[in-house]
């Protein structure tokens, strides 16, 4: 049986917002078509520090206001969660997709997504990350979250995704309770392996990893569409 083909579209190290706005433009042309052609996957690394809110907020107006204080870009989203952070040293991961070619729902999407991340730390040679039941979702080492995830999808079309802490300044995460998660705490490849784990370095793993979980298909192209 021939496997679904996703587009593979890596950004390299640009703005949140052109993540954001690339990510828009695949989900007009997936609403806008017939239901066959299963999406794109876009990645790309922060170029600064941006906080996020999810569709159950997470951020006061007070908190806003410091978090801006601090020189970091503060952007309320449509993915579900609450609060988090994205920066320079991490791997983001939206794959816009209609499930519906790829034979998934919305749970095992959620559920790919988090097997995609323990693949990954598994082929970096980091072993005991594993997936927990929600309000935990994401990718855990013990008490210590190495990727967070939160999607949104509509008429069986996602957006968002995942980011994974490779070398992320942790203390971006001081500032908030990351995800709603009090007594917690976050880690990057980078602290769990002791030594400097680029987003360069970690893509063809992930790569890997997706397209052994989404049992699809990559093409790359451009940015374009």
């Amino acid at each position: 049986m021939r496997r679904p083909a996703v587009r593979l579209v890596w950004l390299g190290r640009v703005p949140y917002a052109e993540l954001l706005a690339l990510q828009e433009r695949w989900l007009r042309r997936l609403q806008a078509g017939s239901g066959t052609e299963a999406g794109a996957l876009l990645l790309c690394e922060p170029a600064g520090p941006v906080y996020t809110a999810g569709l159950r907020g997470g951020l006061t107006p007070e908190e806003t206001a410091r978090l801006r204080a601090l020189g970091a870009e503060v952007r309320a989203t449509g993915r579900g969660g609450l609060a988090t952070f994205h920066g320079p040293g991490q791997l983001l991961c939206h794959p816009v997709l209609d499930l519906r070619p790829l034979g998934l729902r919305l749970r095992t999407h959620v559920a790919a997504l988090e097997a995609c991340a323990v693949r990954l730390c598994e082929l970096q040679g980091l072993q005991g990350a594993r997936a927990r039941p929600p309000p935990y979702t994401g990718v855990w080492l013990s008490e210590r979250k190495i990727c967070a995830v939160g999607v949104r999808c509509g008429r069986h079309i996602t957006s968002h995704g995942q980011a994974l802490n490779c070398s992320t300044d942790l203390t971006w995460f001081e500032h908030i309770v990351p995800c709603g998660l009090v007594g917690t705490g976050v880690t990057s490849l980078s602290k769990e392996l002791q030594r400097h784990v680029t987003v360069d370095e970690v893509i063809p793993s992930f790569l890997e990893a997706f397209k052994e979980t989404y049992k699809c298909t990559l093409i790359s192209e451009n940015s374009s569409i």
